[in-house]
């Protein structure tokens, strides 16, 4: 292994292990900021580089398309579509989620290098159905064989207002997986839900959440006019019991 990466943290399972790498060398990242007369001032930013390294031994791997940078061994690669249904069906899914409506299946014995990029990964185990998660659009990036990515909808026809829209990306089964997240790990809130209490959460903010619990989607409060004079807009108010990862900073400059 070459030096310019240096191992952050790994998860495996069923044949299948996801090491992620942290540039030891931060690249100078330009962002550019908008200014009051309409243009852009561009910023030069020291930025951390994270890239994932999968090792196959007989397990399988899904990725997002266009995430491979290279791979060696003896592995074969398919088109795998998310779900069971029409072409139709797929497109609408996929536009409601932001998610493609197909990914690349990895299966054999190898390694698998993904391209490097400046947002940060979460790698965690997935035990069954009650570990069921439902992601922020676009945050999916990989996941093991065990491990099925679906489309779920939200019945509050308001949820189409609230941020992640109607249709939110849904990962259940048994494995490991990867999800992106555009603010460090150590900048996401976790919480815990009892049961006894109501969390709510403006849906810019929110990563990812246990799809057991119970999830409405609205104006934080009642009516239109008050709703406008509140300033905010439309929230999560979920209850049950589960766990919420929000991400606090994430629109900080």
């Amino acid at each position: 292994m070459t030096s310019f990466r240096k191992l952050e943290e790994s998860a495996e399972a069923d044949g299948v292990k996801i090491d992620k790498y942290r540039f030891v060398e931060k690249r100078l990242i330009t962002r550019g900021i908008p200014t009051t007369e309409g243009g852009f001032h561009y910023v030069a930013e020291a930025t951390d580089i994270f890239q994932l390294c999968i090792t196959l031994t007989g397990g399988s791997i899904l990725l997002e398309p266009g995430a491979l940078q290279y791979m060696h061994g003896n592995i074969e690669t398919t088109v795998q579509k998310h779900e069971d249904k029409g072409f139709f069906g797929r497109a609408l899914a996929s536009a409601g989620t932001g998610e493609s409506a197909f990914a690349t299946k990895f299966s054999g014995h190898g390694t698998i290098w993904t391209e490097p990029g400046r947002r940060n990964f979460i790698l965690a185990n997935m035990e069954g159905q009650n570990d069921a998660l439902l992601l922020d659009d676009r945050a999916f990036y990989a996941c093991s064989g065990g491990i099925s990515l679906t489309t779920h909808r939200h019945q509050s026809v308001v949820g189409v207002l609230s941020g992640n829209g109607l249709m939110q990306p849904k990962l259940s089964g048994k494995g490991v997986f990867a999800v992106e997240a555009p603010v460090p790990v150590e900048e996401i809130d976790h919480i815990d839900l009892d049961g006894s209490k109501e969390l709510v959460v403006d849906g810019d903010f929110m990563l990812m959440y246990s799809a057991n619990l119970s999830v409405a989607i609205g104006p934080l409060v009642k009516g239109l006019r008050n709703a406008l004079r509140s300033g905010e807009g439309f929230v999560y108010k979920l209850t049950g019991k589960g766990e919420v990862y929000v991400m606090p900073t994430v629109k900080v400059s």
